[in-house]
């Protein structure tokens, strides 16, 4: 409930034009949270646009721009031909997202556009777009 709670703030929030930040531990382990769920719905209910996120040689590097390595704020979302897998750390990807951790965990959630400020996406962004439309649980 945490996690629903901080992405409903999230958005009213937003609604409001106000700032919003998470607190680094809750919202690394929201990002967490939400690949479980992903990775978990593709391999027991795949329904087509979760089944679209199979394949080889694709992959996703989040990298939160602002947290000490504590936090250890970096994921590595690789697609594959048996599902998603995903795993904390730092390594090279088809496309990378960089930005402060709140931002990285309201990008993920569709809450903030890619071209937010403070926000790069290096690679081929054509593929944070096609996981972002697909990666659901609904």
């Amino acid at each position: 409930m945490t996690h629903e709670i901080t992405v409903h703030r999230a958005d009213a929030t937003l609604a409001a034009g106000l700032p919003y930040d998470v607190a680094p531990e809750v919202a690394a382990d929201a990002v967490d949270e939400w690949l479980q769920i992903v990775e978990h719905v593709q391999r027991t209910v795949p329904h087509d646009a979760a089944r679209e996120l199979r394949g080889p040689g694709r992959s996703i590097h989040l990298h939160a721009t602002d947290t000490g390595p504590e936090v250890n704020a970096e994921w590595l979302v690789e697609l594959t031909e048996d599902g998603v897998a995903w795993s904390r750390g730092h390594r090279k990807a088809t496309v990378a997202l960089r930005r402060p951790l709140t931002s990285v965990l309201l990008a993920f959630y569709r809450r903030l556009p890619l071209d937010a400020p403070e926000s790069e996406v290096l690679g081929e962004r054509e593929l944070l777009e096609f996981w972002l439309e697909r990666a659901t649980f609904g």
